[in-house]
């Protein structure tokens, strides 16, 4: 099938990305999808417009019903970053789509700030909590974020100051491109709660205050870091867990019988773009679950509330598979083997008798590998310290065919 829809980037004051061939799609479209303030500045015929709706799905599924009709859609900057464009590709085959792309915030910003693109991390809190900033910034880092408006830079600002990074460096890059630009820097602990453009991009300098403790972003962060029972993966055998694993950008996780998250959470942190859902039943750790997630900056965290293997009906198929809270269920593990994609891994923990008895029929029939994980930590003894052993865990690691 020829390329039915054309998606056309705009600059910041209104022209259009290669502007030959974008009038061109447009003057062929019958219908031009856009943002209002998109269509009026492209000139579009009234009779033609089509405005997203509320909700966004309502226009998508519009639009995606006109495959037989030429049709354009507007959009900011660079459509397949972080924009309509990476929304459009995930519904329409690359050989029905051409994509016109204008510089984007980030390149603009980046352009502004000297800053070279490759090292600076780029985020979206369009439309997000700013709480997904919690897994990247690290001491030194540099980000450049989209925005929601003026109000997303005074909770950027509070976030980095409740995380000890009360030190850091905001700049707020207002209407770049336009008549309006200006650029501002400032300090998180500077009143900043008015006064700014809607149409911005936030750069932050991240820098910690004097005896911060910055969380890592590899796998084993410490179990305090949850609010937890004490029913959690611990640290050293959750770092084992998620190396095990293998998150990479975009695959899914099912966490069966998640507890508080932690091993769904550190999936995510580990990976960009890592998506996982925490499968569980018990409703103080789904509290737990919910608390974690936006305390640690994966607000993306899917929650699945009660009984397994019911709730796994009508999910996305995972590329990964933990078995933690669920180990011993065989209906579980066979419908989650079913599941999992080929080429996809299964790990699954187990400390009692019954669960290691499970493990080593599962790997006799289905491979894979055993290994046992034996972690001692100091306590005291009298007025002497000495190692004690916690409870032995037996892992399964497996590649599904």
């Amino acid at each position: 099938m020829s390329a039915w829809l054309t998606v056309i980037g705009m600059h910041p004051d209104g022209r259009l990305a290669e502007p030959e061939r974008a009038r061109a799609a447009l003057d062929e479209a019958k219908e031009v999808y856009g943002a209002a303030r998109h269509l009026e500045a492209a000139g579009v015929p009234e009779e033609r417009r089509r405005p997203w709706p509320t909700p966004f799905s309502d226009g998508l599924d519009a639009l995606l019903a006109r495959r037989d009709d030429p049709t354009a859609v507007l959009a900011t900057g660079d459509p397949m970053h972080f924009g309509i464009g990476a929304t459009l590709a995930a519904h329409v085959p690359a050989d029905e789509m051409v994509v016109l792309p204008a510089p984007s915030a980030f390149s603009l910003a980046a352009a502004r700030l000297g800053w070279p693109l490759d090292r600076v991390t780029c985020v979206s809190l369009h439309g997000r909590s700013e709480d997904a900033l919690l897994r990247t910034i690290a001491h030194g880092t540099r980000i450049i974020a989209l925005t929601s408006g003026a109000q997303t830079i005074a909770s950027v600002a509070q976030l980095l100051r409740s995380r000890g990074f009360g030190a850091s460096e905001l700049i707020v890059l207002e209407a770049m491109g336009t008549e309006r630009e200006r650029i501002t820097e400032i300090g998180p602990t500077d009143i900043v709660g008015g006064g700014f453009d809607d149409l911005n991009t936030l750069a932050i300098v991240v820098r910690a205050e004097p005896g911060a403790t910055p969380l890592a972003t590899v796998p084993g962060l410490p179990d305090d870091a949850f609010a937890h029972d004490g029913q959690l993966t611990k640290r050293e055998v959750r770092a084992v867990t998620v190396a095990a694993l293998g998150p990479a950008p975009g695959a899914l996780l099912w966490d069966l019988g998640a507890g508080c998250g932690s091993v769904a959470i550190e999936w995510m942190r580990a990976a960009h773009g890592a998506q996982a859902v925490a499968f569980e039943r018990a409703e103080d750790r789904l509290a737990m679950i919910e608390a974690n997630r936006t305390a640690l900056g994966v607000p993306g965290l899917g929650v699945a509330a009660g009984e397994l293997p019911a709730t796994l009906e009508g999910r996305a198929a995972p590329d990964a598979v933990f078995l933690g809270g669920a180990v011993s269920d065989p209906e579980v593990f066979a419908q989650a083997w079913d599941r999992l994609v080929s080429g996809g891994r299964m790990v699954a923990n187990a400390v009692t008798l019954e669960g290691d008895a499970a493990l080593i029929e599962r790997q006799a029939s289905h491979g894979g590998d055993l290994v046992r994980i034996d972690v001692s930590e100091q306590d005291a003894v009298g007025r002497f310290r000495a190692m004690r052993p916690r409870m032995s865990v037996l892992q399964w690691r497996v590649v599904k065919p």
